[in-house]
């Protein structure tokens, strides 16, 4: 199985990201440079953290320009599985895969820390390995995490049970204290109505290996091979 990891100018997690795929999951990664026009036969896609192209202007605002991005979307429409972390959460956003937008972290600092985030969702290729309401302990690393919606749209995405991780306690418990940027209603990721693209602002790919503090974050890569070995996803090469 082939995993494209999409490289922009200030990327910074993009080697986490293939050394999470290619040396503890065990399965092919390649890096794909944000100026190819071509995933290169990737059965995943995944858009890592960083800082691209400076954050300039806004977090994602100008990747999304990059040409690749046609090439991730028209994967996506073909019901490819796609995963933006973090910075690549936030370029999702802004290509329009994702309903919503970034604000600045309500402490106007950047955070990086480990955070508790509840499953809510199971129903798509990054989280069938998990058990819905499960908490996972995954760190954060970012400024502009705040996520908003206008009401209408979260109330859509809460209906539509879009919302995959909410910030909680270690308990599962939804409260303010436990929300790390201002997020509404918690919402640490969520997925588009297809339920093949999932964006989410901590880092799996930082939390999957023990020695580094949490393997919890290896369970959304191990639900997409899961996923794509079982046939419940087709590959969209």
């Amino acid at each position: 199985m082939k995993f494209a990891v999409v490289v922009f100018p200030g990327s910074n997690c993009d080697h986490d990201a293939y050394y999470a795929v290619e040396h503890v999951l065990g399965q092919e990664a390649a890096f794909v440079w944000h100026k190819d026009t071509s995933l290169g036969g990737a059965d995943v896609v995944v858009l890592p953290g960083g800082f691209a192209h400076g954050d300039y202007l806004r977090t994602g605002a100008i990747a999304r320009f990059s040409p690749i991005m046609q090439a991730v979307q028209a994967f996506a429409d073909a019901g490819g599985p796609v995963l933006g972390i973090c910075n690549g959460f936030q370029v999702l956003l802004e290509a329009g895969l994702l309903p919503g937008a970034m604000l600045r972290n309500r402490s106007v600092k950047f955070q990086c820390e480990h955070v508790f985030v509840r499953v809510e969702q199971t129903h798509t290729p990054f989280t069938m390995a998990c058990r819905q309401g499960q908490v996972l302990r995954i760190p954060i690393a970012h400024g502009e995490g705040n996520y908003y919606a206008e009401p209408a749209v979260v109330e859509r995405l809460e209906q539509n049970r879009q919302v995959v991780f909410r910030y909680t306690t270690a308990a599962g418990e939804v409260t303010d204290a436990a929300n790390p940027n201002g997020s509404v209603h918690n919402i640490a990721g969520l997925c588009n109505e297809r339920r093949n693209v999932v964006g989410l602002m901590p880092h799996p790919e930082r939390a999957c290996e023990l020695a580094v503090g949490s393997a919890d974050g290896l369970l959304l890569f191990d639900s997409v091979v899961r996923a794509l070995t079982q046939g419940v996803l087709a590959t969209a090469r």
